[in-house]
């Protein structure tokens, strides 16, 4: 019997025990191509020779040192990486352990930004419908998602939340992309002046929704819109790239698609590419000269703080990505895989919507393609879909609660960036078998 805590306490999950480019093998030796790369994650598939050097090579040479009293050469030198590639004028680098922590210290500094520049009375958060941004409290309470927040409500913190830029449920009919694109940004300008525009302390969004919306990008000049609305009213934005970002959507950092940059970005996943866990919040130099010049301290912290083996890790995982030029690979790539998705589900007649941006794809379900309603919840479409998609030999990330935390169904796309061509090929004729048996048994009665 098993001591382990699992997500789920009455599933039965296959054992991995290896690793090989893009597959997971369990211990019956079936090989799973990572479809999803596991949670957006093993951007450089199981077997990556550099980066399990690196870590092999930290370990010999310090494992731990606690950051309150020493610095090491893995993290400064994988800031310097993140800096001379990052967008605006972000030029620090916190390290933390995950994407929830990078966002929990995303909202404290935002928070301390203010007082220590004298506005202590903004106060108030604002972040969309359908977002995630992690299972931490104050994470959780920017996150969007009902289903999610609903048993911890008590707990959290008030957050306040607008619509998503989603285009394919959200904008009218006849209405053009740009007028949906400025009437989505919109609503954080009348969000701002209901709350009192010095009250507000920042504005959170992913620019391009992973889990919980199926890896939805935004439309038209809707984050330019955005970006103008926060410096106007002396709102910070934050993007959460946790999900999106490492070279992801086919750039570095996201939101050089948009145009834009944040003044406190937050990063994970990718960055250490399932070697090793890290995350980082990266902040504007207003932002760190603001903490710099008044308390000097950032009243934030944890034990795992710019772990040497984690950062060895991530500095490994950017190094691969840029002298081996991936993310240009994940551009072209990306093009390849959304033919291919396209070409074999598009006029499937329960696929409602294909969308993504470089190796970020999602597929959402629906039980009507005219009127684009969503099956109900008791089909239980995304489990299945994941079960049956397991059967052929791919994971990948089918999701429920696409519109509102409980209706709409998706699967989330997120291969590894050394993928071939034949792999694309595996990996849609894999999902497309998958979801024609599920579909098949849908009772629609």
């Amino acid at each position: 019997m098993s001591h382990v805590f699992p997500r789920h306490c009455h599933a039965e999950l296959p054992t991995a025990v290896a690793g090989d480019g893009c597959y997971l093998i369990d211990a019956t030796g079936k090989r799973y191509f990572d479809g999803s790369g596991g949670a957006a994650v093993s951007c450089l598939g199981h077997s990556n020779v550099r980066v399990k050097q690196a870590i092999k090579d930290q370990v010999d040479a310090l494992a731990y040192a606690h950051t309150g009293f020493f610095t090491t050469d893995p993290a400064e030198e994988l800031a310097d990486i993140l800096i001379d590639h990052a967008p605006g004028d972000l030029d620090r680098v916190y390290f933390v352990s995950g994407g929830s922590e990078a966002v929990e210290s995303a909202i404290k500094l935002a928070r301390q930004y203010h007082v220590e520049n004298g506005q202590p009375q903004r106060r108030h958060l604002i972040a969309r419908r359908q977002s995630y941004h992690g299972n931490t409290l104050g994470a959780l309470a920017a996150g969007g998602n009902a289903w999610r927040r609903e048993q911890f409500s008590p707990l959290l913190i008030d957050v306040h939340h607008i619509a998503p830029c989603y285009e394919y449920a959200e904008r009218a009919e006849g209405e053009t992309l740009d007028a949906y694109a400025a009437r989505s940004a919109q609503e954080l300008e009348d969000e701002i002046q209901r709350l009192g525009p010095d009250t507000v302390m920042a504005f959170i969004a992913e620019p391009v929704v992973g889990a919980t919306l199926g890896a939805v990008p935004a439309v038209g000049d809707y984050y330019t819109r955005i970006r103008e609305i926060c410096d106007r009213h002396g709102v910070l934005l934050i993007l959460d790239e946790v999900m999106c970002g490492m070279g992801r959507t086919g750039h570095l950092f996201a939101c050089d698609a948009d145009g834009i940059a944040p003044d406190i970005l937050c990063i994970a996943k990718g960055l250490g590419a399932g070697y090793q866990p890290i995350g980082a919040m990266l902040c504007s130099k207003q932002i760190y000269q603001a903490v710099s010049d008044g308390t000097g301290f950032f009243q934030h912290g944890h034990t795992y703080l710019a772990h040497p083996i984690a950062a060895a890790a991530g500095r490994a995982v950017l190094q691969e990505m840029l002298e081996r030029d991936l993310i240009a690979g994940v551009r072209t790539k990306g093009a390849a895989f959304e033919a291919r998705l396209r070409d074999r589900f598009a006029q499937m007649p329960h696929v409602g919507d294909i969308r993504g941006r470089g190796l970020f794809w999602g597929i959402e379900f629906v039980a009507d393609r005219a009127t684009k309603t969503p099956f109900a919840p008791h089909h239980g479409l995304a489990g299945k879909l994941k079960k049956a998609a397991m059967a052929e030999g791919l994971a990948c990330y089918p999701m429920a609660g696409t519109r509102d935390g409980k209706h709409g169904d998706h699967v989330l796309l997120a291969p590894p960036f050394i993928m071939t061509e034949a792999q694309m090929d595996e990996v849609v004729d894999k999902l497309a078998r998958a979801t024609e048996t599920v579909l098949a048994k849908v009772d629609m009665s």
